[in-house]
This record gives structure tokens, sequence and C-alpha cells, in this order.
């Protein structure tokens, strides 16, 4: 049995294979996932990780022996899960370490309809379960069918944005060798767009680069390719294919940010006066343009599940975050790269601008990017931090999550988070211009830095 401590997130299950998580903590979690949900069906997925299979093959036989039949969707992106499990109604369960390195694997599961399943709701639960002995099962076994789920996965993606009537897109998409190697084809076929495909191989070594498209080295290639043949837009999806990041027609990186402001605006097209959900380190931008497209923006801690509770707690019809993760709630309010990426497409097609064109009006401020100082004691190093900016004229502080210090007057903010894993201080910074925004990130690690 692997290390359960170790490897039971806070979001999901995930470490090194097989020396952390093992065919045998699949097996008992498969089981543990039956009794907690009462499921007596669930339904699976799995990554093209070579550790991917015998995982599932696992969980699968664990959900069995408690009477559950297993509906096996194969290979498949996150998203593809949350289609399979809303659409069919049943629990999931996802098998990807998403864009974490090959030695890894991991599990993410949800309830019925695609609902989170996280340490409050029923994570901690199956592990201490796990821990204990999963109870034996006195009844009949259940069975195992495969189920093809990717074309209604595809189908129904566009019926939630129709692309068919944009003008014709040159498209890169870097898959990274990726599940998007294996969704992006059926989801773009019979549209108008001339597909340039880049690392589609399904590959769960990563023999180009990491499948982690937060970190700009790994969107090199894609930013060259896009400028190389003269395309309209670059899109790069993280191993599970569940973030997208955008590069525009000149190669240029695209702030998160602006995609959130950008589905925003077009999801209060459709849905006048909903709420928008975005996290606390968005840019200022974007609960400003929210507001003026006549919605409500609704600020949220960091992390996928404050996300979606707020999202289901007030109805809101789009969530974003800074790490290019896109929640819909015509998706069940789950997350989808692709999702997002076909909004940023419509978008781009139905006019005729350039995309660094359409996404001025989205960029208004200059942000420094989340900026990692390691630190023993975080309380301390941000204390140190507030009593710095607290008293000064025209600052504000809250602590929704971390310490959020903001000079409304003078157009800057930051947000200063520790890691819930190790011992850092993330910083982020905004301001109206780029030697405001160096200014205050500088006195900021300054401070946090200081032995």
């Amino acid at each position: 049995m692997g290390d359960l401590a170790k490897i039971f997130k806070a979001y999901d299950i995930r470490g090194v294979v097989p020396d952390e998580l093992d065919p045998a903590t699949a097996e008992a979690t498969g089981a543990a996932f039956v009794r907690v949900t009462g499921a007596s069906a669930v339904v699976t997925a799995h990554d093209m990780r070579e550790s991917s299979v015998p995982l599932a093959e696992a969980f699968a036989r664990g959900a069995t022996s408690q009477g559950a039949d297993v509906i096996e969707a194969g290979l498949g992106s996150t998203d593809m899960l949350y289609y399979a499990s809303g659409s069919l109604d049943l629990p999931g369960a996802m098998f990807t370490a998403s864009h974490n390195p090959a030695r890894y694997n991991g599990l993410k599961l949800c309830r019925a309809g695609a609902r989170p399943v996280g340490r409050d709701t029923g994570l901690g639960e199956i592990r201490e379960m796990i821990e204990n002995g999963v109870p034996a099962y006195d009844g009949e076994p259940g069975t195992v069918t495969r189920r093809d789920i990717l074309k209604g996965y595809a189908d129904h993606l566009k019926t939630l944005v129709d692309l068919s009537s944009i003008r014709p897109l040159k498209v890169v998409v870097d898959a990274g060798n990726g599940m998007g190697g294996h969704t992006v084809p059926p989801v773009f076929e019979g549209l108008p767009i001339d597909l340039v495909p880049l690392y589609f191989e399904l590959d769960g070594t990563f023999p180009n680069h990491e499948a982690n498209p937060i970190e700009p080295e790994n969107l090199r290639d894609l930013q060259a390719k896009v400028r190389e043949t003269g395309a309209d837009i670059g899109l790069a999806f993280d191993g599970d294919a569940d973030r997208c990041f955008v590069v525009d027609e000149r190669g240029e990186i695209v702030s998160p940010s602006a995609i959130t402001a950008l589905v925003a605006t077009r999801e209060l097209a459709k849905h006048p006066g909903s709420s928008i959900v975005h996290n606390l380190i968005t840019s200022k931008a974007v609960p400003e343009i929210i507001s003026e497209h006549g919605g409500t923006p609704v600020r949220t801690r960091v992390g996928h599940s404050f996300i979606k509770q707020t999202m289901a707690e007030t109805g809101a019809v789009f969530g974003g975050e800074h790490s290019a993760h896109f929640y819909f709630r015509d998706f069940w309010f789950a997350d989808s790269g692709m999702l997002a990426a076909m909004h940023v497409l419509a978008a781009l097609g139905q006019q005729d601008g350039p995309l660094s064109e359409l996404l001025g009006e989205y960029t208004r401020y200059v942000a420094s990017g989340e900026i990692n100082s390691e630190v023993d004691d975080q309380a301390a190093a941000a204390a140190k931090v507030e009593d710095a900016f607290a008293g000064r004229p025209g600052v504000e502080v809250d602590e929704l999550d971390g310490l959020t210090v903001r000079d409304d007057a003078a157009g800057w903010w930051f947000n200063l988070r520790p890691s819930n894993t190790e011992p850092l201080l993330r910083l982020n910074a905004e301001a109206g211009d780029e030697d405001t925004m160096a200014a205050i990130r500088d006195e900021v690690l300054a401070l946090v830095r200081e032995k």
C-alpha cells in the first residue's frame, strides 16, 4: 500500500508510482469510493501515462468488489471525464497526474454530475476507510464495460459554443504529448479551422517538454510555430487537457486574466446580469469588465474547490482562475480548457481583427506574475509586510486568502499567500504601469526575503 499521508492532497490523490501510489492503493480507493458515495455504477477515464491503465484496472477491481458496475471510457482528458460524469449522472474517477513529470500519477474523483470530491467532501473519509480497512461486501460483484465517450464529449462542446460560422482560422495546438492530442481532433473536426498540431503523439514520458504550460519555457515551441506558420492563434494544453493557455498571432503569451474577462463578456451576453466568479489574484481588470458588462463579480480564494463551491452558491454562469482553469455552469460547474479555447476561437472568428487587438480591451494593468520565496516562518514574514503597509494613507488590507494589500487611488495591489504544501510565500502584484508594479514588488520581496 502506498503512503496515504503523502498522496492524499486537498483536491486529489497524487504521487510517485509505484513508491507512493501503487495498484493496491488504487484498488482500495475504488472500493472505498463506492462505499463513501453509495454508487451503483462509476465511470472512469485515464491519461496516456504508462502507469494509468494498471491503476485504472485496479480501481475497477476495487469498485466492482463492492458491487458497483464500472463504465470504462478509456483514454480521455479530465474534462471528458467530467462530461461523462455529468451526462451519465455517475460518480467518476480520472487517472492522471496532470502536468507532473512522468514518474507521477494520480486520481481526480467526482460525485455524480461532476461535483468535486476534496479533502472535506469525501477524500478524507476515503483515506480514513482505507487506513482502517475497507469493509467486505457480501453481494454480487459489479461488471466492467467499455464505452466510447469521446464523440459525445466533442458533440456536446459544439452545442455550447458554435464555431461553424467563424471565419477560417489557422490554429497551432501544442498538446505536449498529453491528452489534447486525443481530444482536439474530434472537437475541431468539420470546423473552419486549419489545425497545425504540435506534439500530438500520446507519450507519458513527455519527450519534448513538460506538459505544464504555466511555465513560459514550455510555450517556446508553440510561440515559434505560431510565428513561423503565420497562425491566427496558438493553444497549449496541460497533460490532462483541463487547462488551456493562449498565444496571440505575434507569439505573445496571453494572460489567463484576459481570457477570463473575454469569456465573461461572452457568457454575460448570453445570460445578462449573471454572477461571474474570479479568484483574488486575477487582474483588477476582470471585476471591472464584469461590472461594465452588467454582471456581478464574485471574488474567491485561490483553488478550484472554492471556485466551484462559490459558483454553486451564487449560480454563477462562469468562473476563471489566473492558473488557466475556467469553469462553466453549462458544463456542470466543472472546468474545461477546451471550452475556454472554443470561446476564444469564436470571439476571434466572429470579427476580422487579430487576437492581440481583440484582447487589448481586456488587458489594462501590468502584473508581476507569481513569484515564490522560500520562507521558514510564513506567518512572521507576512506580518512584517502587513506592518510595513497597513498604516499608510489610502491602503486597505484583507485576509480572504493570505494577505491582500491595495491602494485603489494609486492603482496597485498585491497578494501574499502561503503554499499549502511547501515553505513558500507566493507574491502576485499588479499596477497601472511597470514602474509602480516593480516598486511594490521589490519592496514586498525585500521584506519577505530579509534575513
